[in-house]
């Protein structure tokens, strides 16, 4: 017989109401951060971007820069997404996923040194062995000339191991990207013994962090690039009316508004699986998969409707849409595309016992579901 506890139950209760405040006022400290780095660079933005350092230093001073990877902060997926996801909403030009997420607990993993404080990044390259040296080209590497430090992840023969690089001691080559942010190239020359190798598993797992960091900046993006739209076609006049009272312009916000919705649910998916199981586990591994194809379809439709519903001035530097449409369609390409891990889906369901499972989400520890698969690319 089950008995029940009002004290215990009065107390999870108090417990859960804790948890939403302690979220709320972590909401409004990064919305709060974010809204003044965009204000501070509204007209001021440079291409390629550089890091706000004003918002660096905030994020460093509250711990939010290293959110998840400090120890004594106690934070989880769930307060990271909250981050993630706020600062997008900004376009805050910070390296915040691949600091934390992704940098800080690649070193941590692999008992790799790295500066305490400043930004990191990583980055990924094909290796050439030379007697006990690694020489390889990493490229495509997010904020490099802005960071501290670039783990760099070697592929050598099918063995992978990372390496920390001081991006200002290498040959370094930027340029910019879709969204106008800096990629660099770096010519990589390190000794094996400065490397540690990395598990194929947490190679996967590394790869599922950052899919899942860009689905939740993808879904801070898309928001916003709706709300500038509907406050477009609300002030916007045509024929002596508002835009937003033409029934075909009705019917395209509906379908954003639509889109917008399918993302936020499998976003939530995602963080609810990484909160509940960690990053490792088969649920979180196919949440992210579910998110990642469901914004590739939802980046086209919200995109397409924002930049169609403003006209020409959407695609102008001086215009603040075209930061997260193409934030959000650069993201959609970054540790594996929506096809890419629509293969993955694939693979799920074909080599499940149980196709029925996999297609109501019911994967996790011993439902023989094969965690193999690559998602880089």
């Amino acid at each position: 017989m089950t008995t029940v506890d009002p004290g215990r139950d009065a107390m999870a209760g108090r417990e859960d109401t804790s948890s939403e405040d302690a979220e709320a006022d972590l909401r409004e400290l990064v919305a709060d951060l974010g809204a003044r780095s965009r204000d501070r660079l509204t007209g001021r933005r440079s291409r390629p971007a550089r890091i706000d350092e004003v918002l660096w230093s905030n994020l460093e001073a509250t711990g939010l820069s290293r959110l998840t990877t400090t120890a004594e902060l106690e934070a989880g997926p769930a307060q990271a997404a909250v981050v993630l996801h706020e600062l997008a909403s900004f376009a805050c030009p910070v390296p915040v996923a691949e600091t934390d997420l992704l940098g800080a607990w690649l070193a941590a993993h692999t008992a790799l040194t790295v500066p305490e404080s400043g930004a990191l990044t990583i980055g990924f390259g094909v290796a050439v062995a030379e007697g006990d040296v690694l020489r390889a080209t990493v490229s495509d590497v997010p904020w490099a000339g802005e960071c501290v430090a670039v783990l760099a992840v070697l592929t050598e023969s099918g063995r992978r191991s990372v390496a920390v690089i001081d991006p200002s001691a290498q040959a370094l080559i930027t340029t910019d990207d879709l969204a106008g942010e800096p990629r660099g190239r770096i010519e990589v020359s390190v000794s094996l013994d400065e490397c540690a190798e990395l598990s194929e598993s947490a190679y996967r797992e590394m790869i599922r962090r950052g899919a899942w960091a860009r689905s939740l900046q993808t879904l801070g993006s898309l928001q916003s690039a709706m709300q500038l739209t509907v406050s477009h076609t609300r002030d916007r006049e045509q024929f002596g009316r508002s835009l937003s009272k033409f029934q075909s312009v009705q019917h395209q916000l509906a379908a954003m508004a639509g889109s917008l919705d399918k993302a936020r649910a499998s976003v939530a998916l995602a963080v609810a699986a990484a909160a509940d199981t960690g990053f490792a586990s088969e649920q979180t591994d196919f949440a992210v998969a579910v998110a990642k194809v469901t914004l590739g379809h939802c980046v086209d439709e919200v995109v397409s409707a924002a930049h169609q519903l403003h006209g020409a001035i959407g695609v102008t530097g001086e215009h603040e849409l075209w930061l997260h449409t193409m934030r959000a369609r650069r993201a959609m390409a970054e540790f594996g595309s929506p096809r890419r891990w629509s293969q993955r889906l694939g693979e799920l369901l074909l080599t499940s016992d149980n196709s029925w499972d996999v297609l109501t989400a019911a994967v996790g520890p011993g439902s023989d579901v094969d965690s193999h698969g690559s998602h880089n690319g």
